[in-house]
């Protein structure tokens, strides 16, 4: 392997574009279509994830050897079949495989039958239906999921019965999400700390990361609307050793196993939104990507080549026994645009402090202007992470750094990883 192309432009993309500037096995890489930062480091070309055609077309134009997929949207609609087709190894499942993150409709089907722990859910694609079963619920609140893809802003938690209706009509009448929430899925509602599970999964073997926590919402403690993501951290501490095991257990040996039942190869990055009940671990949701911004920590506490893990994978050479893990702990925090996840300004100068050995920047909502200045361009602008030897360690990092970064519409949380900070004290 020498040439890669890397197809994406957030975060989760840059994060894999330091990867390979540090492996050994990549000579030169492309993103398409990249970011303001991306395209500091390497040469991106603007073609739309999407455009499964000219990805192919590029791919061959510049002798590309290896493919890494970063989005859902590319992988649901069959990126890696399409290379696969022309002989081009591409890192990420098929499209059969994705879609247990296309659907939830198809992904909860899927956990029904078997057996796999998750909360009890109903269908719809009527607005009459839909509302006449939320008006006979005796327990709120109650979640309300898009079928389809919606990047990640697809999930509405109602606290009653008006709430509920409400968000019903925004995606079966109102088509907020379009053809994503032309189906449903009304769920109930689970209690408990979330985690994220991060598995890349290959002939039924795996690698398990250190279990991860993501932080949804806008606000401090974790309030106000969702988002893309405003942060994460790793390893999670919630996640005992225990219930590690019983993830393992009853969650990810009978996926892998109903995979194959299937008749899906899967090989690729499993993610795995789980909540932590007082009944046990429960799935919340499945994608087939590496999360964005956990992917911005998870590969900081990777001593193994990422590179030479995702080809491994892709290749059908995935030896669970030689991927390394350091012993440390990583934090991304995001930098957004004010107003997000409504509207925001874009277009906004940035000045970029220097990286250090313990704390990095990760461009995600960026872009290069007519000057080649980077301004911004999206409502999660950047990730700052940070790595140390403590939690605590790797937020004063990653915060330290943070602060330093000026643009005029800066907003961000100050409490990344406060669950596991406040038990630590």
């Amino acid at each position: 392997m020498k040439n890669v192309l890397i197809i994406g432009s957030g975060g989760r993309e840059h994060a894999i574009v330091r990867a390979c500037q540090s492996s050994p096995l990549v000579k030169s890489v492309i993103v398409a279509p990249g970011n303001g930062g991306i395209a500091k480091d390497c040469v991106c070309h603007d073609v739309a994830v999407d455009n499964i055609d000219a990805m192919v077309e590029l791919a061959k134009s510049a002798s590309i050897d290896f493919v890494i997929v970063g989005p859902e949207a590319p992988l649901s609609l069959g990126m890696v079949d399409a290379f696969e087709a022309i002989g081009i190894p591409a890192y990420g499942p098929r499209k059969l495989g994705a879609q247990l993150e296309a659907s939830k409709a198809f992904t909860k089907d899927f956990l029904f039958k078997y057996r796999i722990p998750t909360a009890d859910s109903q269908t719809f694609t009527d607005y009459d239906i839909a509302c006449a079963s939320l008006k006979q619920r005796e327990h709120y609140p109650v979640v309300i999921k898009a079928s389809g893809l919606a990047a990640g802003k697809g999930v509405i938690i109602a606290e009653d019965f008006k709430k509920a209706k409400h968000a019903v009509r925004a995606m079966l009448k109102e088509n907020i999400f379009g053809e994503s929430g032309k189906t449903i899925l009304v769920e109930d509602f689970l209690e408990g700390e979330e985690a994220s599970i991060t598995l890349v999964c290959c002939n039924g073997k795996f690698v398990m990361f250190p279990a991860s926590q993501d932080h949804k919402r806008i606000g401090e403690a974790d309030t106000g609307a969702n988002t893309g993501g405003m942060g994460a951290y790793a390893p999670a501490d919630c996640v005992t050793e225990k219930l590690n095991d019983d993830i393992i257990r009853t969650i990810v040996h009978p996926t892998l196993a109903g995979l194959k039942s299937e008749g899906i190869d899967y090989r690729g990055t499993l993610y795995i939104g789980i909540m932590l009940t007082a009944t046990g671990p429960k799935v919340l949701e499945f994608n087939v990507r590496f999360g964005d911004p956990e992917t911005q920590v998870l590969l900081a506490l990777l001593k193994t080549d990422p590179i030479r893990l995702m080809y491994d994978c892709a290749t059908g050479q995935l030896e669970p026994t030689q991927v390394e893990l350091k012993k440390a702990y990583a934090m991304v925090v995001v930098l957004a645009a004010k107003g997000y996840p409504d509207k925001f300004s874009k277009g906004d100068s940035i000045k970029l402090p220097e990286n250090t050995e313990n704390a990095w920047v990760i461009h995600a909502g960026t872009k290069l202007n007519k000057k080649e200045e980077i301004v911004t361009a999206g409502g999660r602008v950047l990730g700052v992470v940070g790595i140390g030897q403590t939690l605590l360690e790797a937020s004063e990092h990653a915060y330290f750094l943070a602060k330093k970064v000026k643009f005029d519409s800066k907003y961000y949380r100050r409490d990344i990883g406060w669950r596991q900070l406040k038990r630590n004290q």
